[in-house]
């Protein structure tokens, strides 16, 4: 399961243990699967609502540490055995320096805080990049994405639009229908269409 700055899961495994860190550039198979639920709704018992609430502060930590060394948090998740991966993004793309360089900084600092894992991944996003927050749908104006959305607009719960910015709570998307203002409490998901050019 994977976190962007929308919301908290409904639940969360204990983790137990600090562990060592890993870096990789690969396009990750769940990256960008993100879920925007609310603790308060999603009926969790006080055990749950504990290891959600340190889930909110594992957030929080990540939020404060990587934009301050120069890279985008793009999002984040605990996979199974314990493997906690964080995405990160900048402009000019990400390499193996970026990806070496925020590992062993959020390593020492889950050890400073004691955060429980057992690996840690830091890899780039993907050309299918997730489209987590307002600013995305501004960044990436030209481009090509698809949404998932909560409810259906004119029937259609899932579709493929060019993004033409954002125009206060809701993304402008581009369809075959014109240009269609989709509200961001509405889009479940949205990720960017890699754009592959054949030579």
């Amino acid at each position: 399961m994977t976190y962007g700055s929308y919301g908290i899961p409904g639940s969360w495994r204990a983790q137990s243990g600090l562990g060592t860190a890993h870096f990789f550039l690969h396009h990750p198979l769940c990256a960008g699967e993100f879920e925007w639920l609310d603790a308060d709704d999603a009926g969790l018992n006080e055990t749950e609502l504990d290891e959600a609430d340190r889930l909110t502060n594992l957030g929080e930590l990540l939020e404060k540490t990587v934009p301050a060394l120069g890279y985008e948090l793009v999002g984040w998740e605990f996979a199974a055995n314990r493997l906690l991966r964080v995405y990160i993004d900048v402009p000019k793309g990400i390499d193996v320096e970026d990806c070496a360089r925020v590992s062993h900084q959020l390593t020492h600092l889950f050890t400073v805080e004691n955060v429980d894992f057992a690996r840690l991944e830091v890899s780039s996003p993907g050309l299918d990049r997730p489209l987590t927050k307002a600013a995305d749908f501004a960044r990436f104006v030209g481009e090509e994405a698809k949404f998932t959305l909560r409810e259906p607009i004119e029937k259609a719960k899932k579709f493929k639009g060019i993004l033409r910015g954002v125009e206060g709570e809701a993304a402008l998307v581009e369809t075959a229908r014109g240009v269609q203002s989709i509200p961001f409490d509405l889009i479940e998901r949205a990720r960017l269409v890699p754009r592959i050019e054949w030579r």
